[in-house]
């Protein structure tokens, strides 16, 4: 039986560890995270996603549509570690708050269902954590199942991720037999009775020895050929010591060379013990990872990013991840990109929806903070004797759009209050209003995103809001060069002069836009350069066709000329945005529209109405296979063309269709398409 130890009263940075829980939409995510907090002693009582019970999903909409959708901040303490969780969304439309909690992450626990494997947003998400460099290790979730099998599983990590799995466990029992797992390293046996509370340990059941036995030999021959020290070890006496096999598993998870592979079944209450010890064993402690200036010190300057602005009834919550130094109640720190001070009247320890006052956070903690008015999500608050800015997470451009206005008149000015203030706490969503009809449009990256959003705006300021039909976000771009296309611009107001001219190349790009110098004999200098290229991107942003962004070129300076007085930055900006616009007309562009890689589970009698349906939405199937007696199609289908899909799928398969979808780029829109 498992003793849960509390935590020193001193706490140093070594012990803690920054965890984000990531998977694909149903994998069982927060699941995990309750249970988590159950084994761990913060909550007392199961919290149940079909029962609306859950720690983490405490946002009424979440508990509605028992989906994730806003990242969850909770502490908990195990053998001596402090381990801060954020519970993550799963579903595709809710990618950039992923993006934005693997900013300030040091690792993450990837969950993955034992029937499914790896699902298009589970890779979606391997894919960000890979961006961010965040060490992983992976949870097959939901081995009481029927059809679950924990090698189908671990291939699809191999084939899918293109990573090599690591299986420390052997399951004991399959689907609803499902009791325990064997652990590799020890050849011990872990199991657990129905409703019990700890695991038993014990010896390996006669029937497993062999296969156990096997496995372990496996392990060790894979990590051998992967860390240097255990090949040296194993080739010296043929096999590898549960201390060599730790170590080796600790470097390979930290370098990202492997990806130690656990199993269970959380809404059983089976495997979350050793899931938490490999946590505490493998992933890294902010000590770990690459230093802001030091490696994580308490006494250093103090420097923290913003990943997360939220209301509550407590007022403005501004959530932040400590890099360095210490940062006390009524501390007065940096906004390093806005340039202004603000005031920290609170610490808050945040365990999802509740708070608990402290009275500092040091290097390595994840707190939110009360007093801070203006820094948004990437911004960077630091000790004003020590100015340092640090790297805010990305932001993707929207890709649906909906016209929103206030149902009553009167309620103009604070729909517009309303909607400034869900940007503020989400940053993929952008309200703006449109030059030619007058209205307020709202967007964000999915459908679902974007009725989330209104709901909120209903919910938490009771206003009464109408909605348009969702529209995309539409691109264009080049699909022929134009070469040697010169632009002088000559101004002459009465006072000082302008002249620039500039020559350029533009040509078709796989990235969305790159811009190179190829002046020789210094005709342009070098700030000039820099000039020409923001003139080229100020061009971007309306294309010649509809007055959409452009993307996918490549445009190179091949000359130009100054003048010796009248040559300026400004001057040489000017000329590079009309040169750009000039040439785009010049040679012509095309409409883009968003796409989506759409997997469809369908039952085997349903294909043909399903095939029949996605053809008539221009969808492109790639793939169909099946699975446990199901047929799975996927499809890049346009982003438009799924707008109530969900309704339509259900229709035609009698409800037992499912879809989910991830963002595919963008694709070009065929003739007579508008």
């Amino acid at each position: 039986m498992r003793t849960v130890h509390p935590l020193p009263a001193v706490r140093t940075v070594r012990t803690v560890r920054n965890l984000g829980i990531l998977a694909h939409v149903d994998a069982g995510k927060t699941t995990v995270t309750e249970r988590i907090l159950y084994v761990t002693g913060v909550t007392y009582k199961r919290g149940e996603v079909h029962d609306g019970t859950t720690v983490t999903d405490f946002d009424p909409q979440e508990r509605d549509r028992g989906i994730t959708i806003f990242a969850a901040a909770v502490s908990c303490d195990w053998d001596g570690h402090r381990l801060n969780l954020i519970d993550t969304p799963g579903h595709v439309d809710f990618s950039d708050e992923v993006e934005r909690s693997l900013r300030v992450l040091d690792g993450a626990v990837a969950v993955f269902d034992a029937v499914a494997g790896v699902e298009p947003q589970s890779e979606s998400v391997w894919r960000q954590a890979d961006r961010h460099g965040v060490p992983r290790i992976a949870f097959v979730n939901k081995l009481d199942r029927a059809g679950a099998d924990l090698d189908t599983a671990v291939a699809s990590i191999h084939d899918r991720l293109h990573v090599v799995p690591l299986v420390v466990q052997l399951p004991i029992g399959r689907e609803d037999g499902f009791t325990g797992v064997v652990d590799l390293l020890r050849m011990r046996a872990l199991t657990w009775r129905a409703g019990g509370a700890a695991y038993e340990d014990g010896e390996v059941p006669g029937g497993l020895r062999e296969e156990a036995g096997r496995r372990r030999r496996l392990l060790e021959e894979t990590v051998a050929g992967l860390h240097q020290a255990a090949l040296e070890e194993f080739c010296a006496d043929g096999r590898l010591t549960e201390a060599t096999l730790r170590t080796a598993l600790r470097d390979l998870t930290r370098t990202g060379e492997g990806v130690v592979v656990l199993c269970g079944s959380a809404y059983r209450d089976r495997g979350i013990e050793p899931l938490l010890d490999a946590v505490v064993a493998y992933l890294p402690s902010p000590l770990d990872v690459p230093p802001v200036r030091t490696a994580a010190d308490p006494r250093q300057p103090f420097a923290a990013l913003v990943f997360k602005v939220a209301a509550s009834a407590t007022g403005r919550l501004t959530y932040v991840r400590v890099y360095e130094g210490t940062l006390r109640k009524g501390d007065t720190v940096l906004d390093a990109r806005a340039g202004r001070t603000e005031r920290v009247g609170r610490i808050l320890r945040v365990q999802a929806d509740r708070h608990v006052d402290v009275d500092r956070a040091v290097a390595g903690d994840i707190v939110a903070v009360v007093g801070v008015k203006a820094a948004g999500a990437g911004a960077t608050l630091c000790d004003p004797a020590a100015p340092l800015v640090l790297e805010p997470p990305g932001t993707a451009e929207p890709v649906v759009t909906v016209a929103v206005e206030a149902r009553r008149s009167g309620d103009t000015e604070r729909l517009a209050a309303a909607l400034a203030r869900l940007v503020e706490e989400d940053p993929s969503l952008t309200v703006r209003t449109d030059p030619e009809t007058g209205q307020t449009v709202l967007s964000g990256m999915g459908e679902l995103h974007l009725e989330v959003a209104v709901e909120k705006v209903r919910r938490a300021h009771g206003l009464e809001v109408g909605v348009g039909r969702p529209q995309v976000a539409h691109r264009e771009t080049v699909v022929r060069g134009v070469a040697g296309w010169v632009h002088r611009h000559v101004k002459q107001d009465g006072g000082a002069g302008q002249f620039a001219q500039v020559v350029i190349d533009v040509e078709p790009h796989d990235e969305d836009f790159v811009f190179v110098s190829a002046v020789t004999g210094g005709r342009v200098p070098r700030e000039y350069v820099r000039a020409v290229e923001a003139g080229c991107r100020d061009a971007l942003a309306e294309g010649p066709l509809g007055g959409h962004r452009v993307t996918g070129l490549r445009v190179t300076l091949t000359d130009g000329a100054t003048h010796v007085k009248d040559s300026s930055e400004a001057a040489f900006r000017a000329a590079g945005r009309f040169a750009l616009r000039d040439a785009l007309r010049a040679g012509g562009t095309v409409l883009l529209e968003p796409v989506a890689e759409v997997t469809v589970t369908v039952p085997g009698d349903a294909v043909g109405a399903v095939l029949g349906d996605l053809a008539a939405r221009r969808g492109r199937v790639t793939g169909q296979s099946a699975r446990a007696g199901t047929a799975v199609l996927t499809a890049t289908v346009p982003l438009a063309e799924l707008f109530g899909y969900a309704t339509r799928l259900r229709g035609r398969t009698q409800g037992r269709g499912t879809f989910t979808a991830r963002a595919g780029g963008y694709a070009r829109v065929p003739d007579g398409v508008r």
